[in-house]
């Protein structure tokens, strides 16, 4: 929106021709985001106490966390504003990929904001139930692949590259939708499953938006994506827009979820913020690097799978409990160790994510 207002602004002064740069918006996208989520924060949080609207804790879990209960959870829909405010006002309306990661960013907030609902209000912590809540994710999630499938204009737009080989580039035909699904899903539900322990979820989420911005930034750039040669995908640069608005509106979240926290993020927030790390990935083709970015997500998720299905196959469990992070709290870590530590972890497959980029 402001794209275009400081464009007509810049025939009666050229200094307003600063805010035609990506690097100028995606700064102040960050920055409005942020700005939004500090001020807004405390004003939400009075009205989810005022309203009653406090965590429903799961009698399943570690006892540490009955504690917790009541606290204003719902949180991720202050994320959610400031995002998409942010991208309204820093990005450019008339790009596709914009409207598809704000679409299913939106959308699947809206999925986990009746989940959420049914937690709080029905009192019933398991929510809504899996086949609902994964049945409209995938009716989200394929509608979206499908889209950014019938709107692919070269081959690299639907090739799977491969970080550390410099020319393969794995040409998917219709199977690429199949892929974008399973990312934008997966990564939503990675996310959720993550988002257990206060901030543990967020800076996280923060640090991978980040990086994923940088890619956007370069796969957007043709000098840059055939100097790293990356795929060069028109208009994903302003998806660095996008990314610095979920970075901001991370940290400002994270101001009033770090420990103990304030508010909890709740469905609305995480099943949005993972299946728009998903879907950025797919649009700029670095799914593996999401991959290796996400490790915690994506380890959280194994330990899942893992437990469930070794108790069906032999009657043991593989974890104290998962996911991943509750069975180092039983084992006897505290909580901030816990959560700094799978911070480290994602700092470190952050920056290496960010290697592969020229390590081809």
């Amino acid at each position: 929106m402001l794209l275009y207002l400081t464009e007509y602004l810049s025939q009666f002064s050229s200094g307003f021709q600063v805010f035609q740069y990506l690097t100028v918006r995606g700064i102040f996208s960050i920055l409005t985001a942020l700005a939004l989520s500090l001020v807004i924060g405390p004003y939400m949080i009075r009205r989810l106490n005022y309203h009653q609207i406090g965590q429903v804790i799961r009698d399943d879990g570690p006892e540490s966390h009955l504690s917790k209960a009541g606290t204003p959870t719902m949180g991720g829909a202050l994320i959610l504003v400031s995002i998409i405010v942010s991208s309204f006002l820093w990005a450019d309306l008339g790009n596709p990929y914009v409207w598809v990661v704000v679409l299913v960013t939106g959308f699947f907030g809206a999925i986990g904001w009746v989940d959420d609902y049914r937690k709080i209000f029905d009192q019933n912590p398991k929510g809504l139930t899996p086949r609902w809540k994964y049945f409209w994710q995938s009716i989200v999630g394929f509608v979206a692949a499908y889209y950014l499938y019938s709107i692919a204009a070269v081959p690299a737009d639907t090739q799977l590259f491969v970080p550390f080989f410099k020319d393969f580039a794995l040409s998917l035909g219709p199977f690429y939708i199949v892929i974008a699904y399973f990312m934008i899903v997966g990564f939503s539900n990675a996310v959720n499953l993550t988002d257990g322990l206060d901030g543990l979820a967020i800076l996280p989420t923060v640090m991978v938006a980040a990086a994923l911005g940088i890619i956007a930034y370069l796969a957007g750039h043709a000098g840059f994506s055939e100097y790293l040669n990356i795929p060069y995908i028109a208009g994903a640069g302003e998806l660095g827009v996008f990314c610095g608005a979920l970075a901001g509106a991370g940290l400002g979240f994270l101001w009033f979820n770090t420990y103990p926290a304030q508010v909890f993020m709740g469905d609305v927030g995480a099943l949005a913020l993972g299946a728009s790390l998903g879907v950025v990935a797919v649009i700029v083709r670095h799914e593996i690097v999401l991959i290796i970015m996400g490790g915690v997500f994506v380890m959280e998720t194994l330990s899942v799978i893992l437990q469930v299905a070794s108790f069906k196959l032999t009657g043991k469990r593989i974890f104290r409990m998962a996911p991943l992070h509750h069975h180092f709290e039983l084992k006897g870590w505290p909580e901030p160790r816990v959560i700094v530590r799978f911070w480290i972890i994602t700092v470190i497959l952050v920056l290496f994510g960010l290697a592969t980029l020229k390590l081809r």
